[in-house]
This record gives structure tokens, sequence and C-alpha cells, in this order.
């Protein structure tokens, strides 16, 4: 099987095990580890498609340790890779693909960071005139009828409580909450979402690329109820969760500590259940930076087996 066809199959069917990855709680007990695996997947079967273009596009070169002498075999290669007009199809269908797939993950991801920055610089220029600073100085306080808590992360990160929020909530709530927000700031959420975003955005009719982004929506929240959970008791995040489950008025752009997973996280805070032990972590955070790497992996194999082959003996000088 020639290594385009090979990396093409392999992106297919990293696609096709989204919805089985889907399944159980696996992720739901290690929310970390499933964030690592659901963006490992994602990387893997774009990679997948743009390496296999890219190796139809760039024939194995021959290996020389002379530069010259590189420069001239890779120039009969491509010739002879263009001298036939099925060659020549082939090679262009595979670099228009590798630089098509590159350039709409690439322009879909600049669009929503751009995008995104706009729109919370609306929503702080807003704050800046509604809202007033808490007596805390730990984050801003608009008034408004329902109960919502946010984030708006960025150079200026902010957390924002309605008026409304802060009477529903007693103090150990509260402090809940902020450490939930606090941590959605610390680990960079909002740029995980954006990527996932980006990638469904440029795919669409993708189901993984979709299944991906619903998960990584979920998991980022579990996370930081896991966070807030260290400082506070898991029933009084889950209480605060539950207080703020009817929120509507949470910005897009920002990441709330309600939203339409708060009934799955108010069970799982409530009921929790032991994480991944060691050995499963290790196994599964093995198994997807082994997708992250297999593609280049299998891409690279022609050339390092072309230099290995120059380079290293076939056999041993006879002992006298």
């Amino acid at each position: 099987m020639s290594v385009p066809l090979l990396l093409f199959t392999y992106a297919v069917a990293a696609a096709a095990v989204a919805p089985l990855l889907s399944r159980g709680t696996w992720a739901d007990r290690s929310p970390r580890v499933g964030i690592f695996v659901w963006q490992a997947l994602s990387v893997t079967i774009i990679a997948g498609i743009v390496f296999a273009g890219a190796a139809l596009a760039v024939p194995a070169m021959p290996f020389t340790s002379n530069l010259a002498e590189f420069l001239q075999a890779c120039v009969m290669t491509l010739r002879e890779q263009y001298s036939t007009p099925g060659g020549a199809l082939v090679t262009t269908a595979g670099g228009i693909t590798a630089v098509a797939v590159v350039a709409r993950v690439g322009f879909c991801l600049i669009a929503e960071l751009a995008s995104a920055y706009r729109a919370r610089k609306l929503q702080l220029q807003s704050l800046a005139l509604l809202g007033r600073r808490d007596s805390s100085g730990q984050f801003l306080v608009v008034e408004h009828a329902e109960a919502a808590a946010y984030c708006l992360p960025g150079r200026h990160n902010e957390i924002v409580f309605t008026s409304a929020a802060l009477g529903a909530l007693d103090e150990d709530q509260r402090a809940a909450v902020l450490a939930h927000e606090t941590a959605h700031l610390r680990g960079r959420h909002h740029l995980i979402l954006a990527a996932a975003n980006a990638i469904h955005r440029a795919f669409p009719r993708l189901p993984a690329f979709r299944i991906a982004r619903t998960e990584l929506t979920r998991l980022i929240e579990m996370d930081a109820d896991d966070r807030a959970a260290r400082s506070s008791s898991r029933l009084t995040v889950a209480a605060a969760v539950v207080r703020l489950a009817e929120a509507g008025s949470t910005p897009n752009v920002a990441l709330g500590a309600g939203g339409t997973s708060a009934l799955a996280r108010v069970r799982r805070l409530a009921a929790p259940t032991a994480p991944l032990g060691a050995l499963r972590v290790v196994l599964t955070v093995s198994a997807a930076a082994a997708m992250l790497v297999l593609p280049l992996t299998v891409a690279a194999a022609p050339a390092v087996s072309s230099a290995y082959a120059q380079t290293c003996p076939t056999g041993f000088p006879a002992s006298t």
C-alpha cells in the first residue's frame, strides 16, 4: 500500500473512531485527559489528509550526502513524476489538497480568533460603562435580572457576576464560581474552544469535528468544576451550578459556570466516580501522542528508509 493511500485511510479511520470515542464515561472521569485526546484526534485527522496530499505532490527523493547530487536527483525525480499526464494530475491534485486543507484551517482559525477578539472588546467596553468593581477587586458586577457568572479571557482577564447571581449565591457558592471561572482563564480554555470551532467551521460536514467540538465544550466545563472543587466541596460547586443553570445572558464569547451541560455536571459532582487510574491515563495519553506523530512518521518513512539504505552497510567485512 502506498504512503498516500495509507495516510488517507488512516485519516478516514480516525474520523470513524470519533462516535465510538464519545461513548462511555471515561472522559468524564478525567476531563483533562479527554481534552488532550479529542484535540489529538482532530489534529491527526487533518495531518493525515495533509501529509497524504503532500506525499502525492512530492515523491520520495533519493538520499545523498552531496548537495549538488541531491538537487540533481530531485530534479530528475520531479521530471519523471510529471512526465506522464496521469503523474502530473495526481501530483497536482495532491498538492492542491494539502495546500487547501492547511489554508482552510488556518483561515478559519484566524477568523475565529479575530471575531472572538472583537466581540470581547465590545463586551469589555460595555462593562466599563455598566459594570462596577466588586469591593474585593476580583470581579465586575453588572445589574441584571438573570443570575449569571462568566469570564472574558484576553489580555485583561475579567470575571463578571450579575447582581442577580450575587443575590442567588451564598458566600461559599460565590467562591466556588469564582474558582471555576479562574480555572477557565488559567487553563486557556477559550483557545481550546476557538480551535475546535475553527476546525468544525472549516469542515462542517464531517461528524468527527462536530463531535469533538461538543465533547471539548463539555469537558472544559468539567475540568473547571474539578479545579473549583479543590478549594470548595463538590456539593457546593454543584449547588452553584444549579443556581446558574438557567442563565441566558452569558455572552457567546464568554465562558460561564452555567450552560447546557449543567445537568450532567451536577450529577457528576453529586455522585463522583473515581478518576482514571494511573496506568489507564498513561496508556490513553501515550495513544493520543502516538496519533499525533503517526502521520508524520508514515510520511517520512520512505525518506528515512532511503537514507538508511545509503548510509548503513549491508554486511560486515569478513574476519581474518
